[in-house]
């Protein structure tokens, strides 16, 4: 697994350090770099047997610098998936799968991400699978995020629904420190 030295021989950062490290390669990376990694991840993607087999799939909505999903997200729809993507509600750092249709209306939400004004939910226990972003991850499939702990409230309940991560390779770490509340997802999809 490539490293792009960010975090080599740096043991013992902790999440607060390892995430403000990330967050600036992620704003520094060349948007050239971001589309063409982007690209190749969305390739692994569409080969890879779980997305191939799920039928509903939450997304999320990339900002900030991370992994692109728009392509994939579109190339899903056009093989007939149902695509959801994360309602945030911040009194209570939850997260509600949303109904992405065509040509909806997508505001900030709470956090700053873009989420759709017309709200047609889906029962989260419905969901074939959940694409996760993530500021980091390591072999084991752990998962440092922003630090709200959405996606590991969210994740918690789903304990039976496969999990993957999408990540540029800068993003993977050799260990990514976690809590007894941090929870994994089962792949990481990387370029």
């Amino acid at each position: 697994m490539k490293n792009t030295g960010l975090l080599k021989g740096r043991a013992g950062l902790t999440k607060a350090q390892i995430r403000s490290k990330i967050l600036l390669r992620l704003k520094t990376q060349k948007e050239e770099d971001r589309s063409r990694k982007s690209r190749l991840i969305t390739a692994k993607l569409l080969r890879d047997k779980v997305f191939k087999k799920a039928k509903i799939v939450m997304f999320y909505i990339a900002f900030g610098g991370e992994v692109n999903t728009e392509e994939m997200i579109r190339e899903a729809k056009k093989i007939g998936k149902l695509i959801c993507v994360p309602v945030c509600r911040k009194d209570k750092e939850t997260m509600q799968p949303a109904i992405l249709e065509d040509c909806v209306k997508l505001r900030k939400g709470p956090y700053g991400v873009l989420e759709p004004v017309a709200r047609a939910q889906v029962k989260p226990k419905d969901l074939d699978l959940v694409i996760v972003p993530g500021l980091a991850f390591d072999k084991k499939g752990n998962r440092l995020g922003r630090g709200k702990g959405c996606y590991d409230r969210f994740l918690c309940t789903l304990e039976k629904t496969p999990s993957i991560g999408l990540a540029f390779d800068f993003q993977i770490l050799p260990l990514v420190p976690t809590t007894s509340y941090d929870v994994s997802v089962k792949k990481v999809i990387f370029s």
